[in-house]
């Protein structure tokens, strides 16, 4: 009884516009007053992904060991159709319908998005914070469209950090690769918050490439947090592997 008190979300995160100039390291500082602190985390949402040539509509279960794995099961009509694991150090996946699986690095992630990936920033991307450590960066503030702004340049890589103005919650953060006609945007609508734990109501994301556009949105329909749980994962007997050229 005391786990489903403490971890029943509250409504919707009151937030607010940026309202005075402040410097770069004083909205960082802001943001990471909140610090996401939890063990396991299980995030059951509906989930939309449309590149263009084909569009699904489907469940998805998110299970997060911190900073050790994440498993992610795609579901149609209560079927897996899909499952990935991701560590620090590998990527795993399978599909049901193609009857195929990958196994290796973060090449495969990074080439569907646009942008390069490792496990920290796809722990982050689900939990709401940004995929980089702000604290390592350069950036500049300013507020844009009633948020604050940061942005900064790495290797010809340009990233925009959005934030609201009550408790520095992320709302947006853009990486843009000029060169490779590359673009990512991350969208985060509204917070809630699960015993001091805030986490977002959903995310979209937009990759724009050279070669299309895909789209894929998340709606968190319940949590949970610090549960026990396992990480079963295995490819179904007769899958061909996925080798990347």
């Amino acid at each position: 009884m005391f786990f489903l008190v403490s971890c029943k979300p509250k409504a919707v995160v009151a937030e607010s516009h940026a309202s005075d100039a402040m410097s770069s390291k004083s909205i960082i500082e802001n943001h990471y007053k909140i610090n996401p602190d939890f063990k396991t985390l299980y995030i059951k949402s509906a989930a939309d992904y449309d590149d263009g040539k084909q569009s699904y509509n489907m469940t998805a279960e998110i299970r997060i060991k911190k900073d050790e794995k994440i498993l992610v099961s795609i579901r149609f009509l209560g079927i897996t159709m899909a499952k990935a694991l991701i560590t620090p150090t590998t990527v795993k996946y399978y599909e049901k319908m193609g009857g195929k699986f990958f196994e290796g690095d973060y090449e495969l992630l990074s080439n569907w998005l646009g942008t390069e990936l490792d496990f920290q920033k796809v722990q982050n991307l689900f939990i709401g914070q940004p995929i980089d450590d702000l604290n390592k960066g350069n950036y500049q503030s300013q507020i844009f469209e009633n948020l604050y702004r940061l942005t900064g340049n790495d290797n010809q890589v340009e990233k925009a950090f959005y934030f609201e103005g009550e408790r520095f919650l992320l709302k947006k953060q853009e990486i843009t690769q000029p060169e490779k006609q590359r673009m990512v945007s991350i969208n985060y609508p509204s917070f809630q918050e699960y015993s001091s734990l805030f986490l977002p109501s959903s995310w979209t994301i937009l990759a724009n490439q050279s070669t299309g556009r895909t789209t894929i949105k998340a709606d968190y329909n319940s949590v949970a947090i610090n549960e026990e749980m396992n990480f079963p994962y295995s490819v179904p007997d007769g899958y061909e592997r996925i080798e990347i050229k």
